[in-house]
């Protein structure tokens, strides 16, 4: 797959990523290239793997990192589990802390019922993300994916990121698994 920004090094002034190309390209509709166009996103938990499907054929895959907790599905905020279950990208984030973002429609309504019969927080905020800024120049990439360290979100590399970004757009589904 082709992508724009591929080569380029993520932007970072103190200590965060510069939104001013990522919010450029939400404003103009750059963030989308049609012929690259990807409609179903397949995570494996085990396997620690995503995997990125155009017409019902694996077009990439992706190594992941995952909750620190990844074992089960997400049970309530704070307890650093993955969701697990069919959502869908439901917008794109630039972010100052992980460069961009990929928002899963985490918690469904089946989510908020299992938390409130617990009497807990189902949590929420989870998103496919890329790394922090002191990895920005993917130096540490092997380090960040030979570990489960987000909070109960899927994290890639930077260049990954500029992959999803590229190639995904709101209302595409994703299989947690």
């Amino acid at each position: 797959m082709l992508f724009s920004a591929c080569g380029r090094q993520p932007e970072v002034i103190d200590n965060h990523y510069s939104l001013e190309e990522c919010k450029h390209e939400l404003l103009e509709a750059e963030d989308y290239e049609g012929d690259e166009g990807i409609d179903l996103i397949v995570v494996e938990k085990k396997k620690r793997t995503m995997y990125l499907y155009k017409n019902n054929t694996v077009q990439s895959t992706i190594p992941i990192s995952l909750g620190k907790n990844p074992i089960g599905p997400k049970e309530q905020k704070g307890d650093n589990k993955t969701p697990e279950g069919t959502f869908w990208i439901s917008r794109k984030l630039c972010s100052p802390k992980y460069y961009r973002s990929l928002c899963i429609s985490y918690p469904r309504e089946e989510d908020k019922k299992r938390a409130a019969k617990k009497g807990v927080s189902p949590g929420g905020n989870i998103t496919i993300h890329a790394q922090p800024t002191w990895n920005a120049d993917g130096e540490g990439d092997s380090y960040t994916l030979a570990h489960n360290w987000t909070q109960g979100c899927v994290a890639v590399t930077n260049d990954a990121m500029k992959q999803l970004w590229y190639a995904v757009r709101e209302g595409v589904p994703i299989i947690i698994r």
